[in-house]
């Protein structure tokens, strides 16, 4: 359990490739305490184990064995997709990667239809249909009881899957799909990320949260970033193929242009803004997080944020200082405004400003 959360503990011997295939594991993460990675608890971590050559000690001898098998809710004998499964989803795979879908949710695709077709492994595929999938979703979703988000992403995965591969549409009014629920945004107030940034002291980080925050960028935002993304006379970050693909451009204030200017010079990025300890390689998701943790410990912030608060802080800090939601839309790259609208819940700029009935009861 790490923070409320069920997560599988990962341990082996320092390996480069290997550490490289466990960051693209969705949530991945290192623990400085427990000097190891681990991973969420679910099914996509589970597959993207099994796929992974890790060295386990054999318990009985001492000995160490090849094994693909981290986590104990499967077993070397679990069924995976017939060859013939496993050439549509390749074929499947073939045609995301030509219409330029993301490496992640490729991933999380292949995932997902890899569990789908090991339930339906001595099924053929044309034979599948609509109740099916009705079925899949019953015994083995909602019997486990997945996330909704999990839920989700699997069902939208085999909608995919046979519209393109069978030319077959999934009604899918017959498979039981429950909104996600609507939460709102986790935020940080504007003092407490002056608190954070103020104590962080070493150059590379202050810069990484202050660039974070002053754009309101996603971490595989930052990480894309180039030297030649900055634009200081026209003021602005050019984000190039941010989520779902899509390029847009940040303001960048004076303030942040020359914090990132003292950087540079000092540092000498030479591929990627902010490069890890090897030149030329991009810094790491995880050690992104661990920056912010520390920071936001340091300043004696008891909330259990998370580097994704900062964009929604900016967000929001935005929205009370009176900029319009549709350039806060664009500025975040958001698809739909209604993304956009869930801030003005957050915002506190108007909300304080109403008077409670109670100030005219006399109590």
């Amino acid at each position: 359990m790490h923070n409320g959360e069920k997560r599988i503990k990962l341990i082996f011997d320092y390996d480069k490739q290997l550490i490289a295939k466990v960051k693209e594991i969705p949530g991945a993460r290192w623990s400085s305490s427990m000097k190891c990675w681990h991973v969420p608890d679910n099914e996509f971590s589970t597959i993207a184990i099994k796929k992974l050559s890790f060295i386990l000690p054999d318990p009985l001898n001492g000995k160490s064995e090849k094994s693909g098998i981290v986590s104990g809710r499967y077993n070397k004998t679990d069924k995976i997709p017939c060859e013939t499964h496993a050439e549509y989803i390749e074929r499947f795979s073939g045609w995301l990667k030509g219409q330029r879908y993301s490496e992640k949710t490729i991933q999380t695709y292949m995932d997902a239809l890899y569990v789908f077709f090991r339930f339906y492994r001595d099924k053929a595929i044309e034979t599948i249909d609509n109740k099916d999938i009705v079925r899949f979703n019953y015994e083995y979703i909602l019997e486990n009881k997945y996330s909704v988000s999990y839920q989700n992403q699997v069902i939208n995965a085999i909608k995919l899957f046979f519209k393109i591969i069978e030319n077959k549409v999934i009604v899918e009014e017959e498979i039981i799909r429950p909104q996600r629920p609507q939460k709102l945004p986790d935020i940080l107030s504007k003092e407490e990320v002056e608190r954070i940034l103020k104590v962080t002291t070493n150059l590379k980080h202050k810069s990484v949260l202050a660039l974070i925050y002053s754009c309101g960028l996603r971490r595989g935002d930052l990480l894309k970033i180039m030297p030649r993304s900055i634009d200081s006379d026209r003021g602005i970050l050019i984000i190039k193929n941010g989520k779902g693909s899509k390029d847009r451009i940040a303001p960048l204030s004076p303030k942040i242009i020359e914090l990132l200017r003292t950087y540079y010079r000092q540092y000498r990025p030479k591929t990627w803004l902010f490069e890890g300890q090897n030149e030329g390689e991009p810094y790491s998701e995880s050690s992104l997080q661990e920056i912010f943790k520390t920071a936001v410990k340091k300043a004696k912030i008891k909330k259990k944020a998370t580097l994704h608060w900062l964009r929604h802080s900016y967000a929001t800090h935005l929205l009370e200082n009176g900029v319009d939601l549709r350039y806060i839309q664009e500025i975040l790259g958001h698809k739909s405004s209604k993304t956009t609208e869930i801030y003005t819940h957050v915002t506190t700029k108007s909300i304080g400003k109403i008077k409670s009935p109670i100030e005219d009861l006399n109590i």
